[in-house]
Parts: structure tokens; C-alpha cells; sequence
């Protein structure tokens, strides 16, 4: 019997958290993992860090699938994080919770202490997840500006941020987003927002929401500035660009002064309801995933006729760089229709002459047809170069990169939602041009292309963390932000005992997301089923 599939959506909040930092509140962030077999976790998202608050609830909501026939194991981490790293193991564990998502659904909401591991309690902490079905795509867009609020701050203005929250069938109010702060100013303009509606209302336009708008604090003692009430349908009236307006009302004020009107007027710009399509929409709709493979030949892999060498074949024909492109290729492959993709390898000499090394050369040595039958054609590919190479030097990642990206641009060319490309680099962590890399990675941030990159071996990647840029702040050498985060780093030690289809479900896990955020931002539907459009010509490889 097939599996029951549907989409569950997360909230968390936290209270009574212990505090790591000296003279401050911690700053939390939760982490949501599954369980992929034996002690091995893949984690499925985190919400956003809360800064200086000992009792967070976070506006970011964590979505999965829930599998009715299947017990998943799920793993809620609270951190406190003091850097700009994406990596948790340099910050403090706070406390966590294992349970399972039935448990949480069958509850709706569940509230459990936070432990630290070995099952020690985290002190006073506890954890409350409420779950929610998701059963709506469209979103609400809305943009919102405010006029003359209360000035909050000794020495300066006041610095304004939104809250939303929905009322519950319990009566209670959820938060369900919200906004940057804007510093110094009593008129400020926010950044316009998209909230899933079943997130934003529960998909009834009519439910009440509250509004709060507060002026931040650094001590996370927030001061109310002051709130109003609304209903999606009164926020539609927006709609056609003309604003609805909202005073802001402060209640101890209100009480206390009869000639009081308000404390500023919050003013509702624009609001828009939106479809809000899946992976599935758009794979479904004829979008084909075209997968190119980049394999490091550089000489820091060693010997590949020494065991040592990550590159040795062991008697069975595999090696740490085999068995990782075949879990992920395989699971990539049944994307696209024709099974043909090209490869490259990196970093190695080649025959006859062996010269300068090479930094992008086709792996079955032919540049003007790079293409290889399926997975195993790669494999067969790489098996028969291997013994005909050098490994050499540097490890330059950009050549490849934009080699990708310039078929990606073709692609993006065609103004619709029919191509996207994901580049897998395999390398064991080495990376000469990191400059290069970093701007290559920004410019194609602005094309249909993801970048998962599988680290072999024991080394230090901390160059590979940095472009995986999870927390938002991969910048080219001139300060230019990445468009959208694109790259994807996974240490496959991690996964080295674990069954292969885990090591998949966690390269992989980001790609469908980049991919609808790609299509979102050039406004692209899903194409409508058709004809397989034929994949765009291979270009060139440029010789050394």
C-alpha cells in the first residue's frame, strides 16, 4: 500500500532557556533533524536566531513531510549562536527534545523539558512544537510603512519592528511573522514580505490577527509601541495599491489619557495573494533538472595506487568518490529524461604530454561531447581516465563553476520555468581560488543553478562551510551579496557508515527549495505539460 504523504508545518517556541553569555541572554536558534538510521540525524531546517531572549518564539516555521505508515524520528536543537558560522558545532547547546512527528501531530501541540545530552536537564527549559497540516499554496504578500509612532529611546528615536500573530481555536495568539527592525525612525518603511496563508490565517480570511508594532531593544526588553487588530479581508482592501490605514494604540496610554487618539499610524501599502508552487509543481509541469558531476584529481588525494589515496580502488572497484556519486547521482538521474550528463574532472595532467595542469577537461576525454550515459556511465568514465592521469595542482573550483554557469545562462535565456542545473563538485576540501570561487558562486546565485558540494576525506573544510553560506553571508571579493543561497556542502564522512540514501536525503535537501525560490524570483509558473525540451548544446571545453 502506498505511503500517506502530506505536508506538515512546525512552530516552536522556548521558555526559560539557559543562559551562555556573560551579562547578556543567550541568542537562540532551533534546529530541526530526522533520524536517516542508527545515530545518524539529517537536518531539515532551522529558524531564524533571536537575539539576547532567555523565552524565544520563532517566526520561522520548519516544514516536512509527514509518512503515516513511517515512525520518523524527529530531534528539535536549541543553540546559542555567537558567530556568522552555518556550523553548530562551535556553539553552545542549550537543550533539544527526541520525539517522534506522529507524537506531535497526534497532540497538536506538545510541550516537553529540554535536555542536555546524556539526558541531563537543561535546567528550567522547556519546549512547546505545534503542528499543522498544510493543506493551501497560496501565499499573502503585504508591504507596510508607518507614520508618526512614539519615540521610545532616551537618545534617539525609536527602532521599529512588526509582529503578527493569528488567534487559535484556544483563543490564544500565534505568532506568525516577523518583521526587520528599521533604526532611528518614527515613519519607517518595511521590506515587503510573502507568508504562506494557512501560516498567516489558517487560510480564513476572516480569522482575527493582532498587529504589535515595538521598539527593539539590545537587552531583548522590547518596548510596545502599540497594536491594532485586523482580518485578511480588511487587509485585502489594498489590494489595488491604495493603502488602509491602522492606528496604533498603546492600552496603558489609552486608559490614562482621554484626549489620546494613538501612538502612530501603521499603514498597509500593498497586499497580494499569490499561488505559491511546489518542486513537485513545477518537475511535474516538464521543468528538467540537468545534473553535471565535477571529480578533484588534484595531488593533495594522494597516490591513486596507494591505499591511502582517496582515489584507490578497493578490490570490490569502489572508493569514498565512487560510492558518493553514486548515492546522489542516483537519486538526481530519475529527474531527467534523457539520462545523459556531462563530467568533468579537475586538478590532473593529461596524456600524451603532461603538461600544465588542467582545470576542467571531460572525463571521457572528449571536450566537444562531454556527455555520459547515467550514473554509470560517469562511474565507467572515471574508472577508465583514472590510471591515464596525473594528479597535480591547484584546486581551482571557478573554472567549472562558470563553465556550468554559462550553459545555465543559456538556459535562463528562455525566459520560463523548463531548465534549472545542479553542478556536483566532489573534491577532498583543498581549494586554491577560494576569491575566484566566491564570485563565481555570486554571479550564478542569479541563475536556475544549485552547487552541491561533497567533501571526501578526513580534511579541514572550513573553505567549504564558507560557501555554503547558509546564514546569508557569502559575498563576492567586491562586498556583493550572494541573490539567493545556491550552494550545498555535505562531509560525506558523516554519512561514510550510514546507508546511502542518506547521504542523498542531505545533499539533496536544499535543492528543491532553491529551485522554486529561483522561479519565484524571475516570476515563472510551472511550464504547463509538454514536449521534453531538448537540453541546450554542450559548450566547449577551453583547452589549457
Amino acid at each position: 500500500m502506498a505511503d500517506c504523504v502530506s505536508k506538515v508545518e512546525l512552530s516552536v517556541s522556548c521558555t526559560e532557556l539557559l543562559d551562555k553569555d556573560v551579562g547578556s541572554k543567550s541568542d537562540p536558534l532551533c534546529v530541526l533533524l530526522q533520524s536517516s538510521g542508527g545515530d545518524k540525524w539529517t537536518e531539515l531546517g532551522r529558524t531564524e536566531r533571536l537575539k539576547n531572549t532567555s523565552s524565544p518564539s520563532f517566526s520561522q516555521r520548519l516544514r516536512l513531510d509527514y509518512h503515516f505508515e513511517t515512525v520518523q524520528k524527529l530531534k528539535l536543537g536549541v543553540y546559542d549562536i555567537d558567530n556568522s558560522s552555518s556550523d553548530l558545532g562551535d556553539d553552545d547547546y542549550l537543550g533539544g527534545v527526541e520525539l517522534t512527528l506522529g507524537q506531535i501531530v497526534s497532540s497538536k501541540t506538545l510541550t516537553r523539558p529540554l535536555q542536555l545530552k546524556k539526558g541531563k536537564p537543561a535546567g528550567k527549559g522547556s519546549i512547546t512544537v505545534t503542528a499543522e497540516e498544510i493543506k493551501d499554496n497560496r501565499a499573502i504578500q503585504l508591504e507596510f510603512e508607518a507614520k508618526n509612532l512614539d519615540k521610545k529611546d532616551t537618545f534617539g528615536k525609536s527602532d521599529p519592528f512588526l509582529e503578527f500573530s493569528k488567534q487559535g481555536d484556544d483563543g490564544k495568539w500565534q505568532l506568525v511573522h516577523r518583521t526587520e527592525v528599521v533604526k532611528n525612525n518614527l515613519s519607517p518603511s518595511w521590506k515587503k514580505f510573502t507568508v504562506p496563508l494557512q501560516t498567516f490565517c489558517g487560510s480564513d480570511l476572516d480569522r482575527p490577527l493582532k498587529v504589535d508594532c515595538s521598539d527593539h531593544d539590545s537587552d531583548g526588553s522590547h518596548d510596545l509601541i502599540g497594536s491594532f487588530t485586523t482580518k485578511v479581508s480588511d487587509l485585502q482592501k489594498a489590494a489595488g495599491g491604495s493603502a488602509v490605514s491602522f492606528d496604533c494604540i498603546h492600552p496603558e496610554k489609552q486608559k490614562k489619557k482621554k484626549s489620546y487618539k494613538n501612538s502612530g499610524v501603521v499603514s498597509l501599502k500593498n497586499c497580494k495573494l499569490l499561488t505559491q508552487y511546489s518542486f513537485l509543481d513545477y518537475v511535474m509541469g516538464g521543468c528538467q533538472i540537468n545534473f553535471t558531476v565535477g571529480v578533484d584529481f588534484t595531488g593533495s588525494n594522494g597516490d591513486p595506487r596507494s591505499p591511502e589515496s582517496l582515489h584507490y580502488m578497493s578490490p570490490e572497484g569502489l572508493n569514498q568518490y565512487l560510492s558518493a556519486l553514486w548515492s546522489v547521482g542516483n537519486v538526481v538521474q530519475d529527474y531527467d529524461t534523457d539520462k545523459l550528463f556531462p563530467a568533468f574532472g579537475f586538478g590532473a595532467k593529461l596524456p600524451p604530454d603532461f603538461k600544465a595542469a588542467n582545470h576542467e577537461f571531460a572525463l571521457n576525454f572528449n571536450p566537444t561531447n562531454p556527455y555520459c550515459q547515467g550514473i554509470q556511465g560517469i562511474i565507467e568514465a572515471y574508472r577508465m581516465v583514472l590510471p591515464q592521469l596525473r594528479l597535480s595542482g591547484p584546486t581551482n573550483f571557478s573554472p567549472l563553476i562558470n563553465h556550468v554557469a554559462s550553459i545555465a545562462s543559456q538556459g535562463a535565456q528562455s525566459n520560463n520555468a523548463a531548465q534549472y542545473f545542479v553542478l556536483l563538485i566532489l573534491t577532498d576540501g583543498e581549494i586554491t581560488d577560494l576569491d575566484q570561487t566566491r564570485d563565481a558562486i555570486v554571479r550564478a546565485s542569479r541563475l536556475p543553478l544549485s552547487i552541491i558540494i561533497v567533501g571526501v576525506g578526513p580534511a579541514d573544510f572550513k573553505a567549504m562551510e564558507l560557501l555554503d553560506g547558509d546564514d546569508g553571508v557569502l559575498r563576492s571579493t567586491t562586498g556583493e551579496a550572494v541573490t539567493r543561497d545556491i550552494v550545498q556542502f555535505v562531509p560525506y564522512r558523516q554519512f561514510k557508515d550510514a546507508p546511502q540514501s542518506a547521504l542523498a536525503q542531505s545533499v539533496l535537501a536544499e535543492v528543491p527549495n532553491q529551485l522554486v525560490s529561483y522561479f519565484k524570483m524571475r516570476g515563472f509558473d510551472p511550464p504547463k505539460p509538454a514536449k521534453a525540451t531538448p537540453k541546450p548544446a554542450p559548450t566547449p571545453t577551453p583547452k589549457e
